[in-house]
């Protein structure tokens, strides 16, 4: 195998495009695009991002939600990543969205992306926010035998290399299962 170096760089696969939802003081509902986030542990999700609308609405409400970009809504989802809410106050309904309050955390579950997570905030420091999850909702089109279907939801993820999206692809394996072949 001949390697090549790339450097320090944010590239890993699959990157999760996640859609922050936040509402603000007014309860105005509000969207970000944030490629740098994972769950850190069962109930907790981490997300890399630097001072936004987004940030200053969940330092008053305390909350927020995070949806998965879906193939459906790649252009919307990208919109709300290249628009400034502080520029553009209706970027959410710019981009097709309509938000529904969480029964959970006072933040807009949108309702053009299936699944979410809602969270309330943990903590937001030198740019890293960290989340409780203390819900997640999906809607009845994307479950199959009550278990969310990655191939109804349709996630995308973020290709850091050539700043594209790409859909995800077929099952190869079974978790938890297909490495017992190897074990003595």
């Amino acid at each position: 195998m001949s390697r090549v170096d790339f450097g320090a760089k944010p590239i890993m696969f699959p990157q999760p495009v996640l859609i922050v939802g936040t509402y603000d003081g007014n309860g105005v509902p509000n969207a970000m695009n944030a490629a740098w986030g994972i769950t850190t542990d069962f109930r907790e999700i981490t997300i890399s991002m630097s001072e936004h609308k987004t940030t200053k609405n969940f330092a008053v409400t305390g909350a927020f939600t995070v949806s998965m970009a879906t193939e459906d809504q790649v252009i919307a989802c990208d919109y709300v990543g290249i628009e400034s809410a502080d520029k553009v106050p209706d970027k959410f309904a710019r981009a097709g969205f309509h938000a529904t309050k969480s029964a959970y955390v006072n933040a807009p579950l949108i309702d053009e992306l299936p699944m979410a997570l809602e969270c309330k905030v943990k903590s937001f420091n030198d740019g890293i926010l960290i989340g409780e999850i203390v819900n997640v909702s999906a809607d009845e089109s994307v479950i199959t035998d009550g278990k969310i279907d990655p191939k109804k939801l349709k996630p995308i993820t973020f290709d850091p290399c050539n700043n594209a999206y790409i859909a995800l692809g077929e099952k190869v394996g079974n978790a938890f299962k297909d490495g017992a072949a190897l074990k003595a």
